[in-house]
């Protein structure tokens, strides 16, 4: 799968991202915007789950696009605690829309940007699928999210460290829709060792939803 960097205008300025096109040249009925974990603890767009899930898009022939929230990388303007964030993924969307003006979009993210992903979902239209990987539940604006308007995924390490399995499950239970699981028994919050188990069952997770 093919990627080049492109610079997207930006709510706070210019957006480092990258483009990862679809293998084939037909037109596409989905595009993929993934977001990175906490810039302040070192989060980017070369995040290894955020290169897995573009990955998993690009096994079914989706394209997808990853980018530098504001401030990291060659991206402008400062962190904005998670608010302005979702500023930056509307602005990415808009991109990704305007290159794919037939598709509709999926959204994914890890820990911290799972929170801007699942934020975005609710302000964004035309919102087909919405990928959560360890999500932070009760921080960075979780805690307003009680429904999402579109199928989702929820990917849940269980021996992770930083993100207490056993709330996010009692979470996930009182989302409507529910959402398909994927559990990875012996996997922490950045899935060392376990990338191409989330990638795999990630990809037969998305098969079936989106009905591929």
């Amino acid at each position: 799968m093919s990627n080049e960097v492109v610079l997207v205008d930006g709510p706070a300025g210019v957006l480092e991202a990258r483009h990862h096109a679809a293998a084939t040249e037909t037109v596409a009925p989905w595009v993929a915007v993934v977001c990175h974990p906490h810039p302040l603890h070192g989060g980017t767009m070369d995040n290894k789950v955020v290169t897995t899930l573009t990955r998993a898009y690009g096994a079914l022939d989706i394209p997808s696009v990853r980018f530098n929230f504001r401030g990291v990388g060659a991206s402008e303007g400062v962190h904005a605690d998670g608010v302005g964030e979702v500023e930056d993924l509307a602005a990415v969307a808009d991109w990704a829309r305007q290159r794919y003006p037939a598709a509709r979009l999926l959204l994914a993210g890890f820990s911290f940007g799972s929170g801007v992903a699942g934020n975005g979902a609710l302000s964004l239209e035309d919102v087909d699928h919405l990928t959560l990987v360890a999500p932070p539940v009760g921080r960075y604006g979780f805690t307003r999210l009680t429904s999402f308007p579109c199928p989702w995924t929820l990917v849940m390490g269980e021996q992770d460290e930083l993100v207490d399995p056993a709330g996010v499950f009692a979470w996930a239970e009182r989302q409507s829709p529910s959402p398909r699981v994927l559990r990875l028994p012996e996997a922490g919050h950045f899935f060392h060792g376990h990338l191409v188990q989330l990638r795999e069952g990630l990809v037969e997770i998305l098969r079936d939803q989106l009905q591929l």
